[in-house]
């Protein structure tokens, strides 16, 4: 059953069951166990269905594979297809670190460069004060990170980063999902 939705709203909001499926979410819990290889199969397709019926499956797509590391189904494509239509076009997407942006600190941690400036990044109001408190470091610790951050900017240029263009997403999608499946989206 094809799944289709009006004007700009995604298909998969209508789902929410379905596209949050623990066998989606984690399709290796399905290993070894034939009654839940049936079931997954018949999930994915459904799936897939509800993908190919939605307006917004072209930028969907780009931006699982282009922008974000996205886990589970989505855009008609599983985590590991993901991943292979990354390495064909030489894409890289760092996993988010949602403990470090919410300011999460585990006891033992070492404070990571990266996370001070996600946070710093992501609570740009709130004080230096406030952000080692919710680091869990002291307020110099933090002055240091951003310092350096500074430094390192007025020293380095950034090299611009080339996204690969929607049809060619595209066609890695077409080259990536045709041995899954007998009928190939048309590329734009």
């Amino acid at each position: 059953m094809l799944h289709r939705t009006s004007g700009d709203r995604a298909a998969c909001i209508d789902q929410p069951a379905l596209f949050q499926h623990a066998l989606l979410e984690d399709p290796s819990a399905a290993r070894g166990d034939g009654e839940r290889r049936r079931q997954l199969t018949l999930l994915t397709e459904r799936a897939r269905a509800t993908c190919d019926g939605c307006p917004l499956f072209n930028s969907c797509l780009y931006d699982a594979v282009v922008n974000q590391d996205v886990a589970g189904f989505v855009a008609g494509t599983t985590q590991a297809q993901r991943t292979q239509m990354r390495a064909q076009l030489g894409v890289s997407v760092a996993k988010e670190d949602f403990d470090a942006l919410a300011g999460v600190v585990r006891g033992g941690r070492q404070l990571n460069h990266e996370e001070v400036l996600r946070l710093r990044q992501a609570n740009p109001d709130q004080s230096l004060e406030v952000l080692a408190m919710r680091l869990g470091c002291s307020l110099s610790t933090v002055k240091r990170h951003m310092r350096r951050a500074r430094a390192v900017a007025a020293s380095e240029r950034p090299l611009a980063v080339v996204k690969p263009t929607m049809e060619r997403v595209l066609a890695a999608f077409v080259a990536v999902v045709r041995t899954h499946r007998p009928r190939d989206r048309q590329v734009a």
